[in-house]
């Protein structure tokens, strides 16, 4: 069976393959994203555009890692940018599979859930490191994360994000 790309999805009209930032879910997310990071940091994530098409292009092809989950009991991975899906190792419909948790080896996931706790009651936080493993169980080291809570169009608590550059290889 043939792979499918890594960033590409399988559309409606005739089963074509359309860029991830392009679905209409995405688009609304990414503006989640953004607007919410601005909130709680007075930063911008991203050079903004003066289109939603153009910020979901630009974050997507952003060359930090940026990933978030979703606000269930067990939180699901929402979204995650280029550099997110390459680092862990997967492909979008798997990735949006994803339980969170699961990035995370069972030794470290107390220490992540006490991190995302503390960002969903201050907004966000700086500075983070920790730990993570790969789909195919490459570990590797986060340093200087910022998680911050995804706030909807109407202020309410949609999910949670992260953010970071610097990682490396745990042998």
């Amino acid at each position: 069976m043939k792979e499918r790309p890594l960033f590409l999805l399988r559309g409606t009209v005739d089963n074509e393959m359309t860029p991830i930032w392009t679905s209409p879910t995405v688009l609304v997310w990414s503006q989640y994203l953004l607007n919410s990071f601005r909130r709680w940091t007075g930063r911008d994530l991203i050079a903004r555009f003066e289109s939603r098409e153009g910020d979901a292009e630009a974050l997507f092809g952003a060359p930090f890692v940026v990933v978030s989950h979703g606000t269930e009991p067990d939180p699901v991975l929402n979204y995650g940018n280029q550099a997110a899906l390459r680092l862990w190792e997967m492909d979008w419909d798997r990735f949006v599979r994803t339980p969170s948790r699961m990035t995370a080896e069972p030794a470290h996931r107390e220490e992540r859930r006490r991190i995302l706790e503390i960002a969903q009651a201050r907004g966000y936080v700086e500075g983070y490191r920790g730990i993570r493993i790969s789909a195919t169980g490459r570990r590797f080291l986060v340093t200087d994360a910022i998680l911050w809570n995804v706030l909807d169009d109407r202020g309410r608590l949609a999910g949670q994000a992260a953010t970071f550059g610097t990682w490396q290889d745990i042998r």
